[in-house]
Order: C-alpha cells, then sequence, then structure tokens
C-alpha cells in the first residue's frame, strides 16, 4: 500500500496538537495544586493558631485564577476539536484554522482569561515582594510600573487581536517580555533579600535560625525557575515565528 502524504503544513499540525496534550497535562497539576491549597488553607494547625492571616482571601485567590484557567482551557480544548472535527473541510484544512485562530470569539476569550489570571499571579508576587522589601519606594515604584506596562501591552495585544494572525501581533512580544521579565526580577529582587538578611544574621543567631531564609530564597528561586525557561523558549519562538511556540503557549500559564 502505498504512503500518502496530505498538501498540508505537517509540522504545525503535530505542534498544535502536542501543545494542546501538554496543556491538558500541565492543567491537570495545575488542578490537583488548587486542591492541595485549598485543603492546606481550610484545615487549622493542629497546635492552634492560623496557616494565613487571611485565609479567605487566599482561597479566593486560588479559586480565580483557576477558573479563570479552566476557561482559557476548554476554549483551546474546544477549538481544537472545531479543527479537526468540526470545521476540517473548510478551506485551507486545520493549518489555516491554527494560523486564523483569532477570527474565531473562543479563541480570544481563551486568550483574555489566560492574561487576567496572570495579572493576578504577578500581583501577589509584587505583594510578597513589597513586603519583604518593606514596602520602599526604589523596589514599589519600578516594580508597579513593569506591572502597569505589563497590563496595558495584554489590552493592547487583546485590541489587536480581532481577526489577525496570533504570531504577527508584534505587541505580544513586548507582552512577553515585559511578563518574564517581571518575573525574573522579582526573583532576583525577594532572593537576594532574604540571602542579605540571612547574612546580617548570621555573627548574632545560630544557623538553625536563620536556615529558613536559605529555604525561602531556594523556594522562590525554584518556583520561578521552570515558568522562566517555558517564557523564554516561548519568546525565542515567537520572535523567529518558530512552531515550537505551539508547544509552550498553552501550558505557559498553567506553569505561571
Amino acid at each position: 500500500m502505498s504512503s500518502y502524504t496530505p498538501d498540508t503544513d505537517l509540522w504545525l499540525e503535530r505542534s498544535r496538537l502536542n501543545g494542546m496534550m501538554l496543556s491538558a497535562v500541565s492543567y491537570g497539576i495545575f488542578f490537583l495544586l488548587t486542591i492541595q491549597a485549598t485543603v492546606a488553607l481550610s484545615q487549622r494547625p493542629r497546635h492552634g493558631g492560623q496557616i494565613a492571616r487571611h485565609p479567605w482571601i487566599l482561597l479566593s485567590y486560588v479559586w480565580i485564577t483557576f477558573i479563570l484557567a479552566t476557561i482559557g482551557f476548554a476554549g483551546n480544548a474546544r477549538y481544537t476539536e472545531m479543527i479537526w472535527i468540526d470545521l476540517r473541510d473548510a478551506p485551507g484544512g486545520p493549518a489555516a484554522l491554527i494560523l486564523d485562530e483569532l477570527s474565531y470569539w473562543i479563541n480570544v476569550m481563551a486568550l483574555a482569561s489566560y492574561y487576567i489570571m496572570e495579572w493576578f499571579m504577578q500581583a501577589l508576587l509584587l505583594h510578597r515582594c513589597f513586603i519583604i522589601w518593606n514596602w520602599q519606594k526604589r523596589v514599589v515604584v519600578p516594580m508597579s510600573t513593569l506591572f502597569a506596562a505589563m497590563v496595558a501591552m495584554s489590552i493592547l495585544v487583546l485590541v489587536e487581536s480581532s481577526g489577525a494572525i496570533f504570531y504577527a501581533i508584534n505587541s505580544q512580544l513586548a507582552y512577553l517580555c515585559l511578563q518574564v521579565g517581571l518575573t525574573i526580577v522579582y526573583t532576583l529582587l525577594v532572593a537576594g533579600r532574604l540571602f542579605s538578611l540571612r547574612k546580617e544574621m548570621r555573627d548574632t543567631l545560630e544557623a538553625e535560625h536563620i536556615r529558613p531564609y536559605k529555604t525561602a530564597a531556594m523556594m522562590v528561586i525554584e518556583s520561578s525557575a521552570l515558568y522562566s525557561v517555558f517564557g523564554i523558549i516561548f519568546i525565542f519562538s515567537y520572535a523567529l515565528n518558530s512552531d515550537v511556540c505551539n508547544l509552550v503557549f498553552m501550558s505557559v500559564s498553567h506553569v505561571q
């Protein structure tokens, strides 16, 4: 039996489908983390006290971000069905549908949901950073400016997205650079501050009392490392107009 190769961009289609599968895996992990966070914030410690000062605020944050991620994931999953099932006989086939995805409202909705979710996540990181730096203006002002610029660029992307090819929106590249840059700067500020405090107290306190500073700093670095790697891959592949974007695009928000 002779093999038949369709006249289409197979790598584009494979990368889009594989990206959707990776997104399903990352969404499942995100779901488990949401459940774990909910259980942890709902329980009371055995020795009394509270896990957090305002657990209901943190619970609201956890579930707002999860609901937004669910809307985005559902939109991407539905459009994946449309590409290869509902609209498979459309002119240009699946490849054209992948490139022209922003002509369909369901994809704009998914994109907006992920952007809003990222606003919440970055706002929480900023809040932590400001507390650790004791709300010093030299940190609050530039970080708040970066955050405002990121929000403004994401809104600009949504405004320009109607009917456009996603990978041809120049403001999207600026948004990605701001978002990943904000995460990296946050990590450097928080980890640097914790290591600095640990160094200052090394001569006055015993090792067991300053160990939590190092532990907290390493947790901050480790938690941001995976997202930073995903984000940098996304930025370079987007700038080069590579189909590798499809492999990380739908997962990067869940990883954050």
